[in-house]
């Protein structure tokens, strides 16, 4: 199915700035693909995009209405089936990246059929997969590890991705996740994925390449979450990444939808993933480490990295405060 731009970007009522990931995701990176955003009475959050109706939003060109969120248990809650419905009586084909399917409820599928509109839930895979081989491919891989869940991997990932297309290199970002598919126009929702082809799938993600072509692989999850260490486990096994970069939130005091539970240390994350992926690739190695930054002051969050730096030997930048040239300069000397 073809995403339709451009969108309007429907933030319900959240109230939690990672919840709204989707939405944020696709404004920040890909804007030009967005008309407006569509809020609920108590929605607190923005997507900085143009507040409006559906109505306004068809008469100004959209095309698709985009789930803009993404809730814990990733639920398609009732009260918002009056306004996909509306959406739809406009004209739009509905995108959503939650588990729940547009498509099995009844009266959002029958009213699309009649219409002749799109339900396209970009979450679920249509695709059938091989397990993982582990076998060598041609091309370079860098694949963004967490020591959480939603601390900047994707973010981390497309800020490389745009830094080295502006080096020369030759680059793709690789979407494992449903925002970074919208952003991208493909790719695979990895944790949608049965066990056992986790690897494989992740393996068709990044296929074989020229020698010198980068694959930037979006990370999902964090090998240290308890909900979520499955899928990044064979996301991190597919991928067969010669280079890892670690991302960190700090000040985060528990994992994400978890609590009294405390994040691991960056060093530790490293051990982790680096054993973990050399199972697949012997040579894979740590080239840089990311933070997300934004609960501390500029000045405060230099001194952060600088600390981090001197204690691990590695660069450490916010990649959306400080950009990630240095990243990519240890890239381009170790590999």
């Amino acid at each position: 199915m073809k995403i339709q731009a451009p969108y309007l970007l429907f933030l319900g009522d959240a109230t939690d700035n990672l919840s709204i990931k989707m939405a944020k995701g696709v404004a920040d990176w890909r804007p030009e693909l967005c008309t407006g955003q569509f809020r609920l009475d108590g929605c607190s959050v923005t997507a900085n995009q143009p507040d409006m109706t559906i109505a306004e939003a068809k008469q100004a060109g959209a095309k698709t209405f985009v789930l803009g969120f993404a809730n814990s248990g990733g639920t398609i809650d009732k009260k918002w089936i009056p306004f996909i419905v509306d959406a739809l009586n406009n004209g739009f084909d509905i995108v959503s990246g939650l588990h729940d399917k547009l498509s099995d409820i009844p009266q959002i599928k029958q009213l699309a059929e009649k219409l002749n509109l799109q339900l396209i839930d970009i979450r679920h895979p249509q695709q059938k997969f091989n397990t993982g081989t582990g076998k060598q491919r041609s091309g370079k891989r860098l694949i963004t590890v967490g020591t959480d869940c939603s601390v900047g991997k994707m973010y981390t990932s497309l800020s490389l991705e745009q830094a080295m297309k502006q080096r020369g290199l030759a680059v793709d970002f690789r979407a494992t996740g449903q925002c970074g598919i919208l952003i991208a126009g493909n790719g695979v929702a990895i944790d949608c994925v049965v066990a056992d082809f986790i690897a494989g799938a992740s393996e068709s993600v990044s296929p074989a390449n020229d020698p010198e072509h980068w694959d930037v692989v979006e990370g999902q999850g964090s090998l240290s979450h308890p909900a979520f260490a499955g899928v990044s486990l064979g996301l991190l096994h597919g991928a067969q990444a010669d280079a890892i970069v670690v991302c960190h939130a700090i000040n985060r005091e528990s994992m994400r939808g978890i609590k009294n539970r405390a994040l691991p240390s960056i060093a530790d994350t490293i051990a982790l993933n680096v054993t973990s992926a050399r199972v697949t690739n012997p040579q894979a190695q740590v080239v840089g480490i990311t933070l997300n930054t934004s609960s501390v002051s500029d000045g405060e969050a230099l001194d952060i990295c600088r600390t981090i730096e001197l204690e691990l030997g590695l660069p450490c930048v916010d990649p959306m405060r400080h950009g990630v040239d240095s990243i990519i300069d240890n890239l381009c000397s170790e590999i």
